[in-house]
């Protein structure tokens, strides 16, 4: 499926390392233009801290999301696996805000290759150490798991917060943005699809 996707999962083969002291210079004139004092106490180290949080906020663009993909060896299973509320903590790259929520992976093996469950956590947390759109990580972590695994079918469900609409703008605390990207046979077989969402939906 050919997707803006297929131009950004490979960005960490070009990326240039972090530039600490470049982000810190930025924060500084972000502080003097909204008119305070780098120099006071309590914000003397803050550009530092805010660069640090930027470089880890956006790791993901220097890892590589196929190394998670990566069958068990011996192990054979061809039942629907889901892996559900895998915690994940994004940067919207319209506003360099925050947006937080929960990441829903299903996927019906091919051939009886299966990936450790903590693969899949893995895959979500390295697209969504990028700046991105909830709709592109989306597909992001569903393409690479459908092309890297070949299973019968790939399922992702996100839920998310932004704090660009909870925080600022229209100003909505409870709002949430639901995402999903259906592939194989999840998207041929309605039945399937249900039960996934049955799954995903069920709350213990």
């Amino acid at each position: 499926m050919a997707t803006k996707f297929s131009e950004q999962k490979n960005k960490e083969e070009t990326v240039p390392p972090v530039d600490l002291d470049l982000i810190a210079q930025g924060v500084r004139m972000i502080l003097e233009g909204i008119g305070e004092d780098p120099e006071r106490s309590g914000l003397q180290e803050t550009p530092q801290r805010v660069a640090e949080m930027f470089a880890e906020l956006t790791s993901g663009m220097r890892e590589d999301p196929n190394e998670h993909v990566v069958p068990l060896p011996g192990d054979k299973h061809d039942e629907m696996v889901i892996v559900k509320d895998i915690s994940i903590a994004s940067m919207c790259e319209h506003h360099l805000a925050p947006f937080v929520g929960k990441c829903h992976i299903a996927y019906i093996p091919k051939g009886g290759r299966i990936l450790g469950i903590s693969k899949l956590a893995r895959l979500a947390e390295t697209f969504s150490r990028r700046l991105q759109l909830q709709e592109r990580l989306t597909t992001d972590i569903a393409n690479t798991l459908f092309e890297g695994l070949k299973p019968l079918g790939v399922m992702v469900v996100i839920e998310a917060e932004h704090t660009c609409m909870t925080l600022r703008g229209v100003r909505k605390a409870d709002a949430k943005t639901v995402t999903s990207a259906v592939l194989g046979g999840f998207r041929t077989d309605p039945r399937t699809r249900a039960e996934a969402m049955s799954l995903i939906k069920g709350r213990d």
